[in-house]
C-alpha cells in the first residue's frame, strides 16, 4: 500500500531523507520513528506530494504520487504536525469544504459529518468559528476531516498532541479499527508508548537513513547485537541503542 524505492530529498548538500526503501502492506499500523531532525516529516512530505523527491519513487496504492499525485491523493488522509485550518470558517463549513475537495457524494455528507462530529464531541461547536476553538478542538476537527472520504492510507505526524487522555484513546481505537478493515496507517512520533502498543513494525531513521526495521522482537535483536541491553528493555531503551541515546557517565558528569 506504501511503498517506496531509494526514495531521496536533497536540501541544498544535505540528505534530509537518504535512498530510503520501504514496503507497506495494506492494514499495517506503521511506527516511523527517529530523534528531531532524522528526515520524518520530510519522508510524509514526500509520501503525500507536498514535496518533490529529488530521486527515487514514493507509490501509495499503487500510483506514483508525482506522475499520478491526484490518484494518489484520493486515497490519502493527512494529518500534520501542525495542521492548518480556515480559521474564519465555522467546524460544519470546514467538514463541507473537505467533503467537497473529496467529492464526497451529498447523501453520504450529510450523513457523515454529523457523525464525525458527534464521536470527536464537536457536535454542538459545528456553527461556531474554528478560530474559538481551543487547540485540543481543532485536533479533533482536523482527525474528524481526515476520516471523512474514507481514505485507505492515512499519514499522522504526532497524532495525539493536544489531545487530552479520552479523544487520545478514542483515536486509538480508530487506528486498531481501521487497520482492521484494511487502512494502512504511517504515523510518526516521539511518544514511543504509543508506537509500542500500537504498530505492528517500526522503521527508525537517523540523519536521512533507514538504520532499523521491523517488529519490536526483532529490533531487540538488532538492538543487542549492536550492544548491552536490558533483559526487559522497552522501545525507548531499543531506540535509544539504535540512536545513540546519552551515555550515563557523561549524563553523570554534567548532573555533578
Amino acid at each position: 500500500m506504501v511503498k517506496t524505492i531509494n526514495l531521496t530529498k536533497r536540501f541544498g548538500h544535505l540528505n534530509a531523507v537518504d535512498k530510503l526503501n520501504l514496503d507497506i502492506p495494506p492494514g499495517e499500523i506503521f511506527g516511523f520513528l527517529g530523534p528531531n531532525g532524522a528526515g520524518k516529516t520530510t519522508t510524509i512530505r514526500l509520501l503525500t506530494g507536498l514535496l518533490r523527491p529529488t530521486s527515487g519513487q514514493a507509490i501509495v496504492g499503487g500510483f506514483d504520487i508525482v506522475k499520478e499525485p491526484e490518484s494518489a491523493k484520493k486515497i490519502i488522509g493527512l494529518v500534520p504536525d501542525q495542521p492548518f485550518l480556515y480559521r474564519k470558517l465555522t467546524g460544519g463549513e470546514f467538514m463541507n469544504f473537505v467533503a467537497d475537495l473529496y467529492g464526497v457524494p451529498v447523501e453520504v455528507k450529510k450523513r457523515r459529518i454529523p457523525e464525525l462530529l458527534s464521536l470527536f464531541e464537536i457536535n454542538g461547536w459545528e456553527n461556531v468559528l474554528i478560530e474559538n476553538y481551543s487547540h485540543g478542538m481543532q485536533r479533533r476537527l482536523v482527525m474528524a476531516s481526515v476520516l471523512l472520504h474514507n481514505p485507505k492510507v492515512i499519514f499522522l505526524d504526532e497524532p495525539l498532541v493536544g489531545l487530552d487522555p479520552k479523544v487520545a484513546r478514542l483515536v486509538k481505537r480508530i487506528f486498531q479499527e481501521l487497520s482492521q478493515r484494511k487502512v494502512t496507517i504511517f504515523m510518526s512520533t516521539h511518544t514511543l508508548e504509543i508506537a509500542e502498543k500500537l504498530c505492528h513494525r517500526i522503521g527508525i531513521i537517523r540523519e536521512g537513513k533507514l538504520i532499523a526495521l521491523g517488529t519490536k522482537a526483532e529490533l531487540r535483536r538488532k538492538a543487542e547485537g549492536e550492544g548491552e541491553l536490558a533483559e526487559r528493555a522497552g522501545l525507548e531503551d531499543i531506540f535509544l541503542q539504535l540512536t545513540g541515546g546519552p551515555e550515563s557517565e557523561e549524563l553523570l558528569r554534567y548532573l555533578e
